[in-house]
């Protein structure tokens, strides 16, 4: 159940646009609260704020180095959120597998020759 729980919170947190252009920073690599600022027309604390949001999903995680606190991204939470879309992935591929059997069983309708002659008509007009 905690697993549906961090689930929750980390697609919760990707709701908000700021944080997902933090993830997006991040995936490029390690940052710090004040290089994830730049970009951005907010305070450290604000930007503090949404990373306190994302390390309680579990897809971001501090790193202590002497006075730094680079961020990163957190891999098992990440994984976690991908093997979930992974699912519903398969799922829709399921479906659409389905939908190619069943398409490939109908027939097309046969025209009549009277259909056929009168559209042979029209398209010599």
């Amino acid at each position: 159940m905690s697993e549906a729980l961090n689930l929750d919170a980390a697609f919760s947190a990707l709701a908000d646009p700021t944080r997902r252009a933090i993830l997006a920073r991040l995936a490029k690599g390690e940052a710090t609260v004040t290089e994830l600022a730049k970009p951005f027309e907010m305070t450290q604390p604000a930007i503090s704020q949404h990373l306190k949001v994302l390390e309680n999903a579990g897809i971001v995680a501090r790193r202590v180095d002497s006075t730094r606190r680079p961020r990163r991204l957190a891999k098992a939470g990440i994984e976690a959120m991908d093997q979930w879309l992974a699912m519903l992935r398969k799922a829709l591929e399921k479906n659409y597998d389905r939908l190619d059997d069943v398409l490939a069983g109908i027939e097309p309708p046969k025209i009549k020759k009277e259909e056929k002659n009168d559209e042979q008509v029209d398209s010599e007009d």
